[in-house]
């Protein structure tokens, strides 16, 4: 693989890792709420899942999922029903808050580790759109003469580093407003406004269809 060809993948998987999305979503949501820890637990669980779709890519299973219909739509909807679900829980979550006549002690709404990283795994590994987007990369960055399967994999690792080092950087950025962030009033509408983007994803996702 020529260096000229990294660096065009490099550019445009740092653009798609930049695009706002449920990834910096749940990171806006989680390192306020959870601490910085928890943010890095589902940083840990994007770049799991950029494997997990990088390999069913490689495997040509990426491949059966979106030629067929059927496969296409259960993915598709299991992905925004997840989601949805996400959304709709920090909504409650804000709403019981509000609801709730005392504060709301940081310490209440922390997460586990395993828990923020399976959120972060689901995120992505629940979003065909992934699959897709190595579906369509590969072929333009891989030629048939060299390593596919190494060179993929290659170019996963290039996308997952560049994962690691925006979201990285996001989730440092938050935990520096950490102390401002753990206000129970500026908790509750951070669950309420991020629960209701989830939402808004999960419908999107819902109704996205294959050109």
């Amino acid at each position: 693989m020529e260096l000229t060809q990294i660096l065009a993948f490099t550019v445009v998987a740092a653009l798609l890792v930049m695009s706002p999305g449920p990834n910096g979503v749940l990171i806006a949501k989680t390192v306020p709420t959870s601490g910085r820890t928890a943010g890095f637990a589902n940083l840990l669980g994007f770049v799991s899942a950029f494997y997990l779709h990088g390999a069913l890519s490689i495997l040509g299973i990426s491949i059966i999922l979106v030629q067929s219909a059927v496969a296409f739509a259960i993915v598709k909807y299991l992905g925004a029903a997840y989601l949805c679900w996400i959304g709709a829980k920090a909504v409650w979550a804000a709403y019981m808050g509000i609801q709730s006549s005392g504060p709301v002690s940081p310490s209440l709404t922390k997460r586990s580790l395993l828990n923020a990283y399976v959120e972060g795994f689901l995120t992505n590994a629940l979003n065909p759109k992934v699959s897709m987007f190595y579906l369509a990369v590969f072929p333009q960055f891989i030629s048939v003469a060299e390593g596919s399967a190494m060179s993929a994999l290659f170019l996963v690792f290039i996308h997952s580093m560049i994962n690691a080092v925006w979201f990285g950087g996001m989730i440092l950025v938050f935990s520096t407003l950490v102390k401002g962030a753990q206000n129970p009033v500026f908790q509750r509408w951070l669950k309420g406004v991020t629960g209701v983007v989830f939402i808004g994803f999960g419908l999107k996702l819902a109704t996205y269809r294959l050109d």
